[in-house]
C-alpha cells in the first residue's frame, strides 16, 4: 500500500513537472490579438503638439480633435472627426466620409491608415498613418501618427500627434 502511494505521488510529481515545462516551453511573448479585438464604437480624442522656434522649449497645442471610430474585427474602420471650425452647429465629418483599414499584430501592437477623403480641388484628400498599442484586453488604443499629409497637400508634412480610443460600449456588453 505505501509502495502504490510513493509510486502515485512520484508519477504525479513528474507529471506536473512535466506538463509545466510544456508549458514553459511553448510560452511566447504573444498576447493573443488579433484584427478582432477591436470591433465596435471607440470615442478618440487627439492632440497635435508642435515645437517653439527656440531650443530647449517645450512643445505647445496646436490642434485637438474628438470622435468616434468604428472597427469592424476584421480590419475595416470608419471615422467621424469633430471638425469644430465654426459655431454654424455640428462639425462632423459626413458618415462614412472617412474609411480606412488597420493590421493587428499578436503582440497587440498595430497599424492603420485613415483616408480622410476630403473634397478638395487638388492634391492629396488626405492620409493617416498611424502605429497603435492595442491594452486593456481591446478597450483602450493607443496612438501616434507615424505620417500625415493633410487634405490639399502634395505630401506628407512634419507632425507629433498622439491619440487614445476607449471603447464606447460598457464591459457586460463585450
Amino acid at each position: 500500500m505505501k509502495s502504490s502511494l510513493s509510486r502515485g505521488f512520484i508519477t504525479t510529481a513528474i507529471t506536473v513537472s512535466v506538463l509545466s515545462g510544456v508549458a514553459r516551453a511553448g510560452g511566447t511573448d504573444e498576447y493573443g490579438c488579433s484584427n478582432a479585438t477591436l470591433k465596435g464604437e471607440y470615442a478618440f480624442g487627439v492632440t497635435a503638439y508642435t515645437s517653439t522656434d527656440l531650443p530647449n522649449s517645450p512643445p505647445y497645442v496646436v490642434g485637438v480633435v474628438n470622435g468616434i471610430k468604428v472597427f469592424d474585427g476584421h480590419g475595416n474602420l470608419t471615422q467621424r472627426d469633430y471638425q469644430g471650425d465654426n459655431n454654424a452647429g455640428p462639425d462632423f465629418s459626413p458618415p462614412g466620409q472617412e474609411t480606412g483599414t488597420y493590421t493587428v499584430n499578436s503582440d497587440c501592437t498595430g497599424s492603420m491608415v485613415i483616408n480622410l477623403n476630403a473634397p478638395v480641388t487638388s492634391g492629396s484628400t488626405g492620409v493617416i498613418n498611424i502605429m497603435f498599442v492595442i491594452s486593456d484586453g481591446g478597450r483602450h488604443v493607443h496612438e501616434v501618427v507615424s505620417e500625415f499629409t493633410p487634405p490639399g497637400a502634395s505630401g506628407p508634412v512634419s507632425n507629433q500627434t498622439s491619440a487614445d480610443d476607449w471603447k464606447v460600449a460598457s464591459q457586460q456588453e463585450q
